[in-house]
């Protein structure tokens, strides 16, 4: 050992140990001398012998693998060898996955279901695929690194920034994984070269408030068929338009533009209510009015009626006695025009007679008698 003297000189490497004695440790004591209180003065807490515990160590290892440990390293490898391709060989696909198994690169046929699969790594490989619905966002904000990202130009020429999201689900994954190189890329320009198709097509009100759901569901079904005829084995679920607003250059000018429509706006309701209001009275004017004719239509058809009636009645009674029929005529119709008029009546014999006017007499307040003077009584 290092610190042994082997030519039985003095001790070990600081000096002598005491004694002659051989194979003395650098304590003064030999490295295999066993711990303990016995043998010599100032023996025991002694350090453990580092030969000596890999030695057991050794001998026990050969104990429990089989062949020594030469043969047992062997062993230990193909076992670790094992577990690493165990290890590789089973799968698990979680419930929101799909698995797609290839042997040699070539896809199989089968999909892998949720749970604990196992393939033959490394001839197997499988590829896993999430189907639960995720999303993309499109048409971010313009920054100063891509100025125009969301910009499209609508049908009225009007310059709009449009951010929208497309949610979207696996349904085939085998097209998804190889008839793509990359999928998400793909169905992201699919989806704006859709969006711009549409909003070209449409006045840039419509994006901005009008028909939002018609322009979504115009996208959907663009990006779906696009996507089917490409075979990616992506659906479609829904295309949202989170945002659409005109460029920051010209946010001002748009706001004036809106403030006058809505002025606008405003002002075309308040003649529509102005003139509902003066329609409605109108309307109510007319319909007084040909009540209030229909009214009196019937009132001369009515007295016309009557009148018609009446002279059939007097002709009547005029057919039965002419002669007094006629008389009472001719004083009826004398007593309606002299009603009114002055009258001095006039006798053959004795002229003008003095006409005493009663009905005038009666009106005076007191209804005073006819022969009574003014002054009294005499």
């Amino acid at each position: 050992m290092p610190w042994s003297n082997q030519n039985g000189g003095g001790g070990g490497p600081w000096g002598g140990g005491g004694g002659g004695g051989n194979n003395q440790g650098p304590w003064g004591q030999g490295p295999n001398r066993p711990r303990g209180n016995g043998g010599g003065g100032g023996g025991g807490n002694q350090p453990p012998d580092l030969e000596d515990l890999i030695r057991r160590g050794q001998d026990r290892l050969k104990n429990v693998v089989p062949g020594g440990f030469n043969g047992g390293a062997f062993v230990i490898v193909g076992i670790v060898l094992v577990a690493f391709w165990a290890m590789q060989a089973i799968y698990t696909v979680q419930p929101d996955e799909r698995g797609v198994e290839l042997r040699f690169g070539k896809p199989k046929e089968e999909v892998a279901m949720p749970g604990l699969h196992f393939h033959l790594w490394p001839i197997e490989s499988v590829e896993i695929v999430k189907v639960t619905e995720q999303q993309q966002n499109i048409g971010s904000r313009p920054t100063s690194n891509n100025p125009g990202a969301g910009l499209m130009l609508s049908g009225d020429q009007n310059i709009v920034s449009v951010q929208f999201s497309v949610l979207y689900t696996v349904s085939d994954p085998q097209s998804y994984l190889f008839n793509l190189e990359d999928p998400t890329q793909t169905l992201q320009q699919v989806s704006e070269s859709a969006m711009r198709e549409v909003v070209g097509r449409r006045p840039a009100q419509d994006v901005f408030r009008d028909n939002r759901e018609q322009i979504s569901t115009q996208v959907r079904d663009i990006i779906q068929g696009t996507m089917d005829t490409y075979g990616a084995g992506i659906a479609i679920n829904a295309v949202p338009i989170e945002d659409a607003a005109p460029p920051r250059e010209v946010a001002e000018a748009f706001e004036e533009v809106q403030r006058a429509q809505q002025d606008e706006d405003r002002f075309v309701e308040e003649a529509n209510q102005y003139a509902n209001q003066r329609l409605g009275q109108a309307r109510g004017q007319a319909a007084q009015i040909r009540e209030e004719a229909a009214a009196y239509k019937d009132q001369v058809v009515k007295e016309a009626e009557g009148e018609a009636q009446r002279f059939i009645s007097i002709y009547d009674e005029y057919a039965k006695a002419p002669d007094v029929t006629r008389q009472r005529i001719y004083l009826e119709t004398m007593e309606n025009v002299l009603r009114n008029s002055n009258k001095v009546i006039i006798d053959e014999k004795q002229g003008v007679v003095p006409y005493l006017p009663l009905n005038e007499i009666t009106r005076q307040p007191g209804n005073q008698p006819a022969g009574q003077s003014a002054t009294g009584g005499n």
